[in-house]
């Protein structure tokens, strides 16, 4: 009996950051049929509201709680206030700390770096923007949730990461350059957390169908390319890396930090996307 409580995810919490849609949304969802509780930051206007109030739904429907902060992830004061509620909560139910977070956050420029004129190239205000957000929000992130005792010995951190990091693409400069600064954060996270027992790791996933994919100018032939190159014949899914995040948040794995792991179904050994 020991062994299996200490094996279950049942009762603990998961913070994700981008949790209304594509790979945040389906973690949410996953987690919570893995018995844990969810706190989700989003950035949802009135059009989109519906996603974020549809993973609420569906983690409360598996029992478990859904604690959503419609808010600006990249702005230090709202995440000093989404920081102190999780506090607030937390200690109202006698838990420690956060288990498991989940850096999804996907908004940074797609323009080019050279273009004939100003109108469309990346200037240093987007420039900035996309590495904060993308990346840089990682470290303050973590800054902020170790300093409350937030993560302690046996938390993990998962941060999304793509292809992108090593590859060029039209358009995917500055995402690209995020991708790559997210992956050297999560390294220095790692070395600077092992000795706390906080593990710090990416998560690769293949090419996905989600919002941020059908933002890349061109997807349509990143996507055909993969469909008839993939050894499995398919896109990479949502749901396929929540259920890695799912098998990756069991308590028995400690052992695991500084890593970039691949979630593709062997997508990137063949180097098609």
């Amino acid at each position: 009996m020991e062994e299996a409580y200490t094996s279950s995810l049942s009762g603990r919490w998961a913070l994700i950051l981008g949790a209304s849609s594509g790979f945040g949304a389906a973690t949410a969802r996953a987690l919570a049929q893995a018995g844990m509780n969810i706190f989700g930051v989003h950035l949802d206007l009135r059009r989109t509201l519906d996603q974020a109030q549809a993973v609420i739904a569906d983690v409360e429907a598996t029992g478990n709680r859904a604690i959503f902060f419609n808010t600006n992830a990249a702005d230090a004061r709202k995440r000093a206030r989404v920081i102190t509620k999780i506090q607030e909560t937390l200690q109202q139910n006698a838990v420690g700390s956060i288990h498991l977070m989940v850096h999804t956050l996907a908004f940074g420029s797609l323009r080019p770096y050279i273009t004939d004129t100003l109108d469309d190239v990346t200037t240093e205000v987007q420039m900035d923007m996309t590495l904060k957000v993308m990346a840089h929000s990682l470290v303050y992130w973590t800054q902020d949730l170790v300093r409350a005792n937030l993560l302690t010995r046996g938390s993990r951190i998962y941060a999304m990461t793509s292809i992108g990091s090593q590859r060029a693409t039209a358009s995917y400069g500055a995402v690209s350059a995020a991708k790559a600064a997210l992956e050297a954060h999560m390294r220095q996270l790692a070395l600077e957390l092992g000795g706390r027992g906080i593990a710090v790791n990416c998560l690769m996933p293949g090419v996905t169908d989600t919002p941020a994919l059908r933002a890349i100018p061109g997807h349509e032939k990143i996507i055909e390319q993969v469909l008839t190159h993939h050894p499995g014949g398919r896109l990479t899914t949502p749901e396929d890396v929540a259920q890695v995040l799912v098998a990756l948040a069991a308590p028995s794995i400690t052992w695991l930090s500084g890593a970039v792991i691949p979630v593709d179904g062997g997508e990137s050994i063949l180097g098609i996307s």
